[in-house]
């Protein structure tokens, strides 16, 4: 990160005179004119374009109109990209920066604005974010950029929806880096394109700084995502209806810059779909197989040279590798998901990556107390895309990506290739994972699949948080007999939900009422109810009510020595199975070492729960951004944090890179710069309650409130 912190000139210098490979800038065919308008940019200059996606696929060059108008919503027919304009935004203000991201694409850090001369220093850093501001809103094009919009169709919640497209994310080019990495630089929230239907084109902060916080703390887990370098607010406003509930308020906009290898998706290739005989929609290319060619060529050639360079003048075979790596990257993906708790939310074909990459942010969450049937999108009615059902919802956008490649993959061959895979590698991952997330480090045994499904069903009876379970088994005593156990084991309870937690957890959903109709429909017309999708929904309602009769019935001190009593009895079998881990282990000490250093690096200590981005949204709303920016500062050295007092004026920074190691440090180990800098926050900065709950605590009462869609 040391290199991260360079100077402004000698940034922009060592830019310049970078030789970047396999990289040429083309000119913006139909934008002369405009960049010759544009601010010439500082910091950024050093940003070398090479747009080989618009030179190999087609691009559908604007229908005639008036200059500057925004673009009409049309079907964009024979063509992968249309080019466009971000519309610029009033007063766009800089929210964060990620640095990690940014030095993807070779930029040193902005020049900060502490040391000598820290007048000057700060006039850097305020010019330096001002351009941050300007270019990365979209207000102002960076040179060589060629703003665009891409063209997919994708099945959303199980039914195809036509042409959908980049509504409201606009492509601005490729970085060419000197390491002779390509990142795709990507604006969400740029303003309208052909795509946005009846939309705005626009992202509001709250969701832009969800997108932001999480594209780079499911980085920091190890899990394939893309990037977000940048999130930016402005003074434009538009209205929206955050709950569909009728009650539309004013937001400010903002934008996020985001960044991956490619955004091209599942969907992208759904384009030449034929009318659909559920929906009658059709993909705006029907027919033209000549640019699926076209598309192949371009993904595989560009993002797997090694699959291109083995099956040279055999197409067939070429593209079955291509799915079959697909199919393999997609598996280990959600089996990554299933093992930190996240749940995507919104996992249609058009928000799949054809490289295996956790792609648009929207209703995500990660799992606090452990419900396999948790639902983070609030308006995912029938629980399409519940946590549980991630792995074979995924296994079904597959089905439907090797329907869109056939001719030019046969849709036996690919079948055969998804049957053959992607169960067997999410298992294979899945396992591999969970066995190192408890501490078995040594060789698998066939009985690891019960041991963790029983650890998941003692979690689901006690209502655990997820997170916070896994983190403690690392200080599960294993011999026999130890005197802590009894400690271990009410340290454990202490992770298991409360009466009020579980009374809030299962209280009714739904009226009355519309109850008692429903069960009158079930009895008289059964086929009518399971029609219209609400039988599901009625089963859990009834659940519901039955878990909240049984916990009226139980009192505190009941519902302790019931989780005691579970966990103790999943602690006994994992004990044999640690103790079966170790037999034939020379040295007993080195054993246990090396599987608390395997837990601690797999079991996350932080994660970002729903309320924690909440905070930073409530607060960056209120023009507070330093919650967001903490996400953005390399972690405290080991000299800034053993072995000295805290200085006052080390409290604001320090408080700031405590809140980083949500994201940068996520596996910290006990000990380590977080709890020096969680202790470092004086009384009364928190607001009445005094100092501020951990973030590796459960989560509080009022998070379970907290509604995403």
């Amino acid at each position: 990160m040391a290199a991260l912190r360079t100077g402004l000139g000698t940034s922009l210098a060592a830019a310049r005179v970078r030789s970047l490979r396999g990289c040429r800038p083309p000119p913006a065919p139909g934008c002369t004119s405009a960049a010759a308008m544009e601010p010439a940019p500082r910091w950024l200059a050093g940003l070398r374009f090479d747009n080989r996606a618009l030179r190999a696929l087609p691009v559908e060059a604007p229908p005639p109109g008036p200059e500057g108008a925004p673009p009409e919503p049309r079907p964009v027919r024979g063509a992968c990209f249309v080019r466009v304009r971000p519309a610029p935004l009033r007063q766009p203000r800089l929210v964060a920066l990620s640095e990690p991201a940014l030095a993807l694409l070779g930029l040193g850090a902005p020049p900060a604005g502490a040391g000598a001369g820290a007048g000057a220093g700060d006039a850097r850093e305020a010019e330096a974010e001002a351009e941050a501001a300007l270019f990365f809103s979209g207000n102002a094009l960076l040179p060589g950029s060629e703003p665009a919009a891409h063209c997919y169709c994708g099945h959303q919640f199980g039914q195809f929806a036509g042409q959908l497209g980049d509504g409201a994310a606009m492509y601005l080019g490729e970085v060419c880096t000197a390491a002779g990495e390509r990142w795709e630089l990507q604006l969400k929230g740029a303003g309208p394109t052909p795509f946005s239907r009846q939309a705005d084109g626009r992202k509001v902060l709250r969701s832009s700084i969800r997108e932001f916080l999480c594209s780079e703390a499911m980085f920091h887990l190890g899990i394939s995502t893309t990037r977000a370098g940048a999130c930016v607010t402005s003074q434009s406003m538009v209205v929206r209806d955050v709950f569909y509930d009728g009650n539309p308020k004013r937001e400010p906009c903002a934008v996020v810059l985001r960044i991956a290898p490619t955004f091209l998706r599942f969907g992208s290739f759904e384009i030449f779909k034929s009318t659909d005989e559920h929906t009658g929609r059709a993909g705006p290319s029907v027919g033209r197989n000549d640019i699926r060619v076209q598309m192949l060529d371009y993904v595989i050639g560009t993002f797997y040279p090694e699959i291109q360079a083995a099956h040279v003048g055999d197409s067939v075979q070429r593209n079955a590798a291509f799915f079959r790596e697909v199919t393999r990257r997609t598996a280990r993906m959600v089996a990554e998901w299933q093992c930190v708790g996240f749940c995507h939310g919104v996992l249609n074909t058009d928000n799949m990556s054809v490289m295996g990459l956790t792609i648009d942010y929207g209703p995500f969450g990660f799992l606090d107390r452990y419900d396999s049937d948790h639902v983070c999108n609030a308006s995912d009615n029938a629980g399409r895309y519940a946590y549980n059902k991630q792995p074979e919802v995924c296994k079904w956008n597959l089905q439907k990506l090797a329907e869109a490649l056939e001719p030019e993959l046969p849709l036996a061959l690919a079948e055969a290739i998804l049957a053959e895979d992607y169960d067997a590698e999410f298992r294979r991952h899945y396992l591999y994972k969970m066995r190192r997330k408890l501490g078995l480090v040594r060789a698998a045994c066939e009985e690891d699949a019960a041991l963790v499904a029983q650890l998941l069903e003692t979690m689901q009876q006690t209502g655990a948080d997820f997170t916070n379970t896994f983190y403690l088994l690392s200080s599960f005593p294993v011999e026999a007999g130890s005197l802590s156990l009894a400690d271990f084991l009410t340290a454990l309870t202490t992770q298991c939900a409360s009466l009020e937690e579980l009374r809030l957890a299962f209280r009714p959903q739904m009226d009355p009422r519309q109850l008692s109709m429903m069960l009158m429909l079930a009895q008289s017309n059964p086929q009518l109810l399971a029609l219209i999708g609400t039988q599901a929904n009625v089963t859990k309602e009834l659940e519901r009510m039955e878990q909240q009769s049984r916990l009226e019935q139980l009192s505190p001190a009941e519902l302790l020595s019931r989780n005691r009593s579970q966990w103790a009895d999943w602690l006994q079998g994992y004990r044999a199975r640690l103790e079966k881990d170790r037999e034939g282990v020379g040295d007993a000490a080195a054993w246990q070492a090396e599987r608390v250093r395997v837990m601690r690096a797999t079991n996350p200590k932080y994660i970002l729960r729903n309320y924690i981005a909440q905070e930073a949204i409530a607060a960056a709303e209120n023009g507070d951004f330093s919650e967001a920016r903490t996400l953005s500062i390399p972690p405290l050295s080991p000299a800034c944090s053993r072995g000295r007092s805290l200085q006052p004026a080390m409290l604001l920074p320090l408080q700031v890179r405590r809140v980083l190691k949500l994201l940068e440090a996520p596996y910290c180990m006990e000990g380590e710069a977080t709890e020096a800098l969680e202790a470092a926050q004086p009384e009364g900065t928190s607001g009445a309650a005094g100092r501020r709950r951990s973030y590796s605590s459960k989560p509080p009462l009022w998070a379970a409130e907290l509604c995403v869609t």
